[in-house]
């Protein structure tokens, strides 16, 4: 997104705001958010900046792009293989204009990596790419009668497409995806000299190229799919809200609600990012919208640089988690699983939920180690001026989640509803600002057409990296659709030695590794297309039954675990630019917030309650959320050391019982012979054990100054 403008504009405040008086830290402070801005940038596809008149070539064709999206959405009827190849091929134009092949100059080429012009080898390149990706709409009929037997043709333009669609992710997404991209496409080729065990029969050229090129289970397969028809336009919605301030509406508001609790930044930065998550649906960027102005105000308060910068990751990386508006790879989910989305939501809420309201925890937890008191309230935004002043983001809010969770209207067509409702707001918000100032109403609607205009470019850059990785990773799927699908589970199956929680912690592991390189989207695609299907045979294999969902949703949240896993994460990067705190060392404190989260996945394998498979009762399924609360909780105790005092060595494993009581009761009653149906029993015993925790500890709770505290405890 172009975070530029508003990114001033939340600088500007954060300074005023902190009053920082020094002037080297203001310029300490001015360093790190540029920083900040530019992995923000450089994330969402903004890397060239041409002069003259080729700077509206990029904005020309995204604003194209978007309209297109628009239109079929509406009144434009095609069919969907034309849709994904036309989606591909506005992506792959702006990657090869957008991004130089290389970042510095190499061979003394200065043409290679110039960011203020574009040079005519990559306008070539980009007209050679958009058209191999359109080649299935110039000769769609032609394709379909020798699907099989592909002409010489057909080879040479679907090999041009696959080489330079891997470049075109290279440029955007590093070089990750695309190895292994060609790991796979060696792997079928050479499968017959493998060794026994991964031996496959491989396949021809012309196979190949008809899987990847010439059909819809490679490329074009349902991840682009998804992109093109229902992703684009969340993203879009996102870019539009932020592009009219929503973003900087969203912490104002969590700051002017949770501000004067205690550590009431770090609080409100749990809120907002949960808030923006809608916004961005990119971990970066949300920090770069909420921690500009969440981290100072956390260091006021007393929070070690570190920690703030940590909170802030914990909470940007997990937006993607909340639904009703989770990201990308959840709408692929609902694809590949095949439900509406609105059932990927009902499984997605508890965990999610549970993992924020025990993140809001933990911030306290930490606010209560240091003795921290929260901002004074002559520092804080007024509540109600605050939510009357962005009263009117929430309209078009409410109409999508009433779309999609009431009406239960399709994902395009709730967010395109939600679009142009938007667009109508940001028409005529800045000349009601105006006319309340008492300022002229003309440049004020000029100001409101070039913002919607902005917002559509921004949209279609925003979505550049999401389309390249839902193209390159359907390389990947194409081959395991080959024919290596089976092969793969016999594999998993003989290293994990039949173990279903071994397999699980590989899987995880494998995510979390994968992750370093690969975006979300495709961290997800990659490893559900693998071990998805493996999890639940190889469960049932066991007697044990594992849902779908559960599989894909396990894959879905080590893919965005992996955005702050050290040492690669480069959210951790961008919070510690803006905190000025070691970028390694905020990621492990990030993740060690973050294993809170991690241990849901492992939870809801096994017991598909806490994604409320089969559960339809309010009551039921708000009883098994409080448990799952408070088993994070407990959680969150044991790995932080802390409950309403310091831990003694001897009570983490009594905080850890409270956590297998709470979010496994399945298991516990199966151990002392309740049948299945009576496991709620269990939740009384968490609550007590709970219980005398607290009463233990409470005669140990902290009295005097933070001074001691921090003494006692130490900077952390």
């Amino acid at each position: 997104m172009e975070k530029t403008g508003s990114f001033k504009a939340f600088s500007t405040a954060v300074l005023n705001r902190v009053k920082i008086m020094n002037t080297t830290e203001v310029q300490e402070i001015d360093d790190g958010l540029e920083l900040a801005r530019r992995l923000a940038e450089e994330e969402e596809g903004i890397s060239r900046k041409p002069r003259g008149g080729e700077k509206w070539v990029i904005p020309t064709i995204a604003v194209s792009w978007s309209l297109f999206q628009l239109s079929i959405a509406s009144w434009l009827i095609l069919d969907s293989t034309y849709i994904r190849s036309i989606h591909l091929g506005f992506a792959l134009l702006i990657v090869f204009l957008n991004f130089p092949l290389f970042r510095k100059k190499k061979f003394g080429l200065r043409f290679l990596s110039a960011t203020k012009r574009i040079p005519v080898f990559d306008y070539i390149i980009a007209l050679i790419a958009c058209l191999s990706a359109l080649y299935l709409v110039l000769d769609y009929e032609g394709i379909t009668t020798r699907y099989g037997s592909p002409i010489p043709r057909d080879i040479v333009i679907g090999i041009t497409l696959t080489l330079l669609l891997l470049e075109a992710a290279r440029r955007v997404i590093g070089p990750a995806l695309p190895v292994i991209a060609i790991c796979f496409c060696v792997y079928a080729f050479f499968g017959p000299y493998m060794p026994d065990l991964i031996a496959f029969k491989g396949v021809s050229l012309n196979r190949f190229v008809g899987q990847m090129t010439m059909s819809t289970e490679g490329i074009y397969g349902i991840p682009l799919d998804v992109s093109a028809t229902i992703v684009f336009l969340f993203v879009l919605f996102g870019a539009m809200l932020d592009r009219a301030g929503a973003g900087h509406y969203f912490i104002q508001l969590a700051l002017s609600l949770l501000g004067g609790f205690k550590g009431g930044p770090a609080k409100a930065a749990v809120l907002g990012s949960g808030l923006t998550g809608m916004v961005s649906g990119s971990s970066i960027a949300n920090i770069v919208t909420t921690g500009t102005f969440t981290i100072p105000m956390m260091k006021k308060v007393g929070y070690p640089a570190t920690k703030a910068a940590a909170v802030e990751v914990a909470a940007s990386t997990d937006g993607q988690l909340a639904p009703p508006i989770m990201g990308a790879a959840a709408f692929i989910i609902a694809e590949y699983v095949n439900v509406p989305y609105v059932e990927v939501i009902k499984a997605a809420a508890i965990p999610a939920f549970a993992s924020y309201a025990a993140l809001f925890y933990i911030t306290h937890i930490e606010a209560s180690k240091l003795g921290l008191r929260g901002m004074p309230k002559n520092e804080l935004p007024v509540f109600f001026k605050t939510f009357l002043s962005g009263i009117h983001f929430m309209i078009p809010i409410l109409l999508l989640l009433y779309e999609l969770v009431i009406v239960r209207h399709s994902p395009e067509l709730a967010a395109f509803h939600a679009i142009w409702l938007m667009a109508l707001v940001m028409l005529f918000q800045e000349p009601i600002k105006a006319y309340i100032a008492k300022k002229p109403i003309g440049p004020a609607i000029k100001k409101a057409i070039v913002d919607i205009f902005s917002a559509l470019a921004s949209g279609a850059r925003n979505m550049v990296s999401v389309a390249l990785a839902t193209a390159a990773a359907g390389i990947i799927v194409g081959v395991v659709a080959l024919g290596l699908g089976g092969l793969i589970t016999e594999i998993i199956d003989v290293i994990s030695m039949g173990n279903v929680y071994i397999m699980l912690v590989i899987t995880a592991l494998a995510s979390l590794i994968i992750g370093m390189g690969l975006p979300t989207t495709a961290t997800y695609i990659v490893m559900a297309s693998l071990t998805a299907p493996a999890i639940v045979t190889i469960a049932a294999n066991q007697e044990w039954f594992v849902p779908l969902m559960s599989a894909h949703l396990f894959c879905f949240y080590f893919g965005i675990l992996a955005d702050d896993t050290p040492p690669v994460g480069l959210a951790a990067y961008a919070a510690a630019a803006i905190a000025k705190s070691p970028p390694i060392a905020t990621g492990l404190q990030g993740f060690m917030y973050d294993i809170r989260t991690a241990i849901l996945p492992f939870m809801f394998i096994f017991n598909s309650d806490l994604i409320l498979h089969n559960i339809s009762s309010w009551p039921q399924g708000i009883l098994i959320f409080v448990m799952a609360c408070i088993g994070n909780f407990a959680f969150a105790s044991a790995t932080q050391g802390w409950f309403v005092a310091g831990n003694k060595i001897w009570e983490t494993p009594l905080f850890l019982s409270v956590t297998v009581c709470a979010m496994r009761p399945d298991a516990i009653a199966s151990l002392v012979g309740l049948p299945h149906e009576q496991r709620y029993y269990v939740y009384p015993v968490a609550l007590i054990i709970f219980g005398i925790l607290y009463l233990m500890q409470r005669p140990r709770i902290p009295q005097g100054n933070s001074r001691k505290v921090r003494q006692a405890f130490g900077d952390f």
